[in-house]
């Protein structure tokens, strides 16, 4: 099997929006079975998985390189590293994650982001009362610390796992700090200027996507 890409696969157009979804299904079902100890898996298997069709999952994978072998499938560690670098997610990006209640405290504590090559390196709150309280390796530093951080700590991911009133603001502090990623797990709505990407995170919505296809 070949992962080696190509520069010009590497570096060509952006991927169209449905197949980096696809992709990052992939990279998390991929990542999963990796840590499981498998070593090599089908499309049948990731079709299982994703519920994305196995002839979509061959043509996707087939146009950025010659993947796989038949019967015996794909080979995980070569498809994680092939698709991080498809995705142009190779290497180690640094987290800042703020809010250090109940949501921010279960998130420093998971791998869920290091298994994807995120690691979170620094937890803000503005709550005095919280501030040099231990979180799994991180230490709660006060949120009036945060353009320092950036920079300093190299940040390019900013996670919001704030009250909604507080959400806005500190986006637009993260903003000006030179933060263009935004994970937001808050209700609000952000406004922010093109050039910066927000994803909001609500369980809530997740769970009414998956009741609309249930119920269809």
């Amino acid at each position: 099997m070949g992962t080696e890409l190509s520069e010009e696969e590497r570096g060509g157009e952006r991927l169209a929006l449905g197949v980096a979804a696809r992709l990052s299904r992939y990279l998390q079902v991929l990542t999963q079975a990796r840590k499981m100890g498998k070593e090599t898996i089908s499309s049948q298997e990731l079709s299982e998985y994703t519920h994305v069709n196995p002839t979509q999952i061959r043509r996707d994978l087939s146009g950025f390189g010659r993947f796989g072998k038949r019967g015996v499938g794909y080979n995980v560690d070569g498809l994680v590293t092939a698709i991080r670098d498809i995705l142009r997610t190779a290497g180690q990006h640094n987290i800042g994650l703020f809010g250090a209640g109940n949501l921010g405290k279960a998130i420093a504590s998971s791998d869920m982001f290091a298994d994807h090559g995120f690691r979170v390196v620094a937890l803000f709150d503005s709550d005095p009362a919280k501030v040099g309280e231990k979180v799994g390796p991180h230490e709660v530093r006060h949120a009036d610390s945060l353009e320092r951080a950036v920079v300093e700590d190299e940040i390019v991911v900013a996670v919001l796992a704030v009250p909604a009133a507080a959400a806005q603001p500190l986006a637009d502090r993260l903003v000006d700090a030179g933060v263009r990623i935004i994970f937001n797990y808050s209700e609000t709505l952000l406004q922010v200027p093109p050039e910066v990407t927000v994803h909001t995170s609500s369980p809530a919505v997740d769970l009414l996507y998956a009741l609309y296809f249930y119920l269809t």
